[in-house]
């Protein structure tokens, strides 16, 4: 029986590395896609440790990452089983599964980026063509392989005759600048839930913390903002990209010597804020002209960060810094859930992949041109 090949599936386990968020659409004529079902596998606890683990140096990495990758591939297929079970579709509709792996290390002023992943592990265990290894090709043309999601953005979220931020609040947050018909601009604005979550693991033994009710119990603490706003890297012109390699709990502990006696909520406060800080900045610095900031990732469900991000952009424009009020919603008002946008992203350039169609915006990464983005795994 002959099965019309016309679903893709996009598979996202970001800087957060709480779990695999897993979407399967369709696309239509123009390109643009539409998700039909949604899963999401969490971490087993042996698993996100490893992870975290080898975001560091340590003995034996090789045999550690081999392992690690084994067992997120295994995470990898379980959420497309249980795509396809939701879609009730079979793996010959899927024309490829686009699955981004996980970063272990972002060093593209060293010439790499690791996203750990096993794809051929997966494309035997789910029988559908796999692509992956999206970034190291734009890394090889001079790029910082990230952020790569501007250009999905772009096609989907853009508007004639508005100024959009779409803003990712990952582990890490990233901009993306629709302007129009003009060309999207994007890049990694600083920490998003990544030392959030390190925080609440540590004196909540949480992995996140909920709805930010932590932060809440706690208020901000300005000399301490001040410090971690301080981070050269803030300050850097686009193109630019970062991750755990610079914001993680060894670089909180050094920011936090001379504030020792400070509440723990109190310090989880002053984080929230340090997030909705940097993306306020950005957004005024390179995006004055913004009507609405629209947010996707982990970060839409935390209202308080939230809140903290409409009080900071308020605060620009009192300043001027900004020419209206700007509005901060959630994707879903452009009719993606926030926690589809990134594994949607995938199956996006999955679907330029197998087009052979570019996948980066070179004016976001710093890269030489336009290049094909991934590799192929074949059924």
């Amino acid at each position: 029986m002959h099965v019309e090949r016309s679903l893709y599936i996009g598979l996202m386990s970001g800087t957060s590395m709480d779990g695999v968020d897993g979407v399967i659409a369709r696309f239509d004529a123009e390109g643009r896609p539409h998700p039909e079902a949604e899963a999401h596998i969490p971490f087993d606890a042996p698993l996100r440790d490893a992870l975290f683990a080898l975001q560091s140096p340590g003995d034996n990495e090789i045999e550690r990452e081999a392992l690690a990758a084994n067992q997120l591939a295994d995470t990898y297929a379980t959420c497309c089983e249980r795509l396809l079970q939701a879609h009730h579709a079979t793996p010959e509709a899927v024309v490829a599964i686009g699955v981004h792996g996980q970063t272990i290390r972002h060093r593209p002023e060293r010439g790499y980026t690791r996203q750990t992943n096993n794809p051929a592990r997966l494309a035997e265990r789910a029988g559908i063509d796999v692509i992956a290894d999206f970034r190291s090709r734009d890394v090889a043309a001079g790029g910082q392989g990230a952020p790569l999601v501007p250009a999905f953005h772009a096609a989907v979220f853009g508007a004639p005759g508005h100024t959009r931020v779409i803003c990712n609040i990952g582990g890490i947050s990233n901009v993306s600048i629709l302007q129009g018909r003009e060309a999207a601009r994007g890049f990694d604005c600083g920490p998003g839930n990544a030392l959030l979550d390190a925080w609440a693991g540590q004196h909540l033994g949480q992995p996140f913390d909920a709805e930010g009710r932590f932060a809440a119990r706690g208020s901000v603490h300005a000399p301490l903002l001040a410090v971690l706003l301080a981070e050269p890297f803030l300050a850097l012109p686009p193109p630019k990209s970062t991750g755990r390699d610079l914001f993680n709990p060894a670089w909180l502990e050094t920011k936090l010597t001379p504030f020792a006696d400070l509440d723990p909520a109190d310090v989880q406060a002053t984080l929230t804020a340090l997030t909705a800080e940097a993306i306020a900045r950005d957004v005024a610095l390179h995006a004055p002209g913004c009507d609405t900031v629209f947010v996707c990732g982990g970060g839409a469900r935390n209202p308080v960060l939230l809140d903290m991000l409409r009080q900071a952009l308020t605060r620009a424009r009192a300043a001027g810094a900004v020419a209206r009020t700007i509005a901060v919603e959630s994707t879903q008002r452009l009719g993606i859930d926030p926690q589809q946008v990134e594994a949607l992203a995938f199956a996006w350039l999955a679907r330029r992949f197998v087009e052979r169609e570019p996948g980066n915006l070179a004016a976001v990464t710093g890269a030489a041109g336009p290049r094909v983005l991934g590799a192929l795994y074949p059924r």
